[in-house]
């Protein structure tokens, strides 16, 4: 049986982080640029043979310039010396209807550790101009530290600034390649 072979398609897709800042409210942030390539022995999407995501850590953006270049400094991802976030699927399992668990490698700031994401599968279609598109909404949570993003500071009140915890949420629109 022949490899499905899938590319982004960024014009439908958005990559986000939330993190609870001062414990009482929540920052969002995006990468503007990143990549996710998908093999598959079928195109429904019941198996994954590969899955890579890339994103680029100078393209972050959490509408806050001077925070944005606080991100990338070697106080959080070291942009200049580790310019790419990267995640590698080891193991795609179906864990209901339309939901799956993506097992992989991620890689942050020179760090690998294995996580595990959600995935539910929003199905496949061919849009007007005859593109075969498969839809997936990803949500994981990570800690910062465990990845050496460890900076933080504490407020008078004994409070930290940035929490560890960081919610990942994903929509992704697969295009199957010719």
């Amino acid at each position: 049986m022949a490899t499905t072979k899938w590319a982004v398609d960024p014009m439908h897709s958005e990559v986000q982080f939330k993190v609870k800042h001062l414990m009482i409210t929540t920052v969002t942030g995006y990468f503007q640029s990143f990549n996710v390539e998908a093999e598959t022995a079928d195109e429904q999407f019941t198996s994954a043979e590969r899955v890579v995501f890339t994103a680029d850590v100078n393209s972050i953006n959490t509408n806050n310039e001077q925070r944005d270049t606080h991100l990338k400094s070697p106080d959080f991802f070291d942009a200049e010396q580790h310019n790419e976030i990267r995640f590698v699927g080891t193991n795609y399992e179906a864990a209901g209807d339309d939901q799956f668990k993506l097992h992989g490698d991620l890689t942050i700031k020179g760090t690998t550790k294995p996580v595990t994401v959600n995935v539910e599968f929003g199905g496949i279609v061919v849009d007007p101009y005859g593109q075969t598109k498969a839809g997936f909404t990803v949500t994981g949570k990570i800690s910062r530290k465990e990845f050496g993003l460890t900076w933080n500071a504490v407020t008078e009140a004994g409070s930290v600034v940035v929490s560890d915890e960081i919610k990942l949420q994903a929509e992704i629109q697969l295009v199957k390649q010719a």
